[in-house]
């Protein structure tokens, strides 16, 4: 990486970047300059072709995000909150990142923590992690997206209690709600995260972003729309190199080698 962060730490293995939130002592809150180096972080990467899947985690073995920084939140006016919400955000630079992004939970993910997990495509939790959208207990609501991609993730049953009681549930209450993909024991989590990262990352980089787009879709449209945007990122494909690659390596009965073009 070209750049130098004070809150994150990005490595590279191989085809698959590291994005760790390196505040161990604040539980890896997220603070202004977090979110602004995490979405700068993201920009990078997105032009990095040789990064074809994303990773984030919480750096040391407690917490994931343990939620946003909330002595940012004390002297903070309507006024002043909603100018800090609506500009650059960093789950919407994960929500609409063109790879595919997984969350690596490794402890609390709570808040605005849960709300960048959701942000990603997949989630892969330690059976130590936590989850939740304490918010109500501050007197205030999820603001990161939490009423809506948790609510689209588990449903309206869930979410409201979720969020209407702030209620911390452990990971295999996650895991059956829908919040989390896979639970694995906690010193299993980063081999895990990393063989369904390399898995993906072995895939043609063009069909990952038209699948990614498609079944986001799903969520946000009806269906007749996601129907007709589907049609129309399947033709797409069809323009690739990786799919002429994917087709003759098939007939070939050989492993593709896909080249994202």
């Amino acid at each position: 990486m070209s750049q130098s962060y004070e809150t994150l730490l990005v490595e590279r293995r191989e085809r698959v970047a590291i994005v760790t939130i390196n505040r161990p002592e604040k539980r890896n809150a997220l603070n202004i300059q977090t979110r602004a180096e995490g979405a700068a972080a993201l920009e990078e990467l997105r032009e990095d072709e040789g990064v074809r899947v994303v990773v984030f985690t919480g750096a040391g073995d407690k917490a994931f995000i343990a939620g946003a920084d909330i002595a940012e939140f004390a002297e903070r006016t309507a006024v002043t909150q909603r100018d800090v919400m609506t500009g650059r955000s960093l789950f919407t630079a994960i929500d609409t990142f063109p790879k595919p992004v997984i969350a690596m939970i490794n402890g609390y993910c709570l808040g605005g923590g849960c709300e960048l997990a959701l942000a990603c495509d997949l989630r892969i939790a330690s059976e130590r992690a936590s989850f939740g959208q304490p918010e109500i207990n501050l007197g205030i609501i999820p603001g990161g997206g939490g009423t809506q991609r948790l609510t689209h993730l588990v449903g309206e049953g869930k979410a409201m209690e979720l969020i209407l009681t702030g209620e911390i549930i452990d990971a295999q209450t996650a895991y059956s709600y829908g919040l989390v993909n896979t639970v694995v024991p906690a010193e299993e989590l980063e081999a895990k995260t990393l063989e369904i990262a390399n898995r993906i990352a072995e895939k043609s980089p063009v069909a990952l972003r038209m699948a990614k787009e498609a079944v986001k879709t799903a969520s946000r449209a009806t269906l007749d729309e996601g129907l007709r945007r589907e049609i129309d990122l399947f033709a797409l494909c069809f323009s690739s190199a990786d799919k002429d690659e994917g087709v003759q390596a098939f007939l070939e009965k050989r492993k593709p080698e896909f080249k994202g073009r």
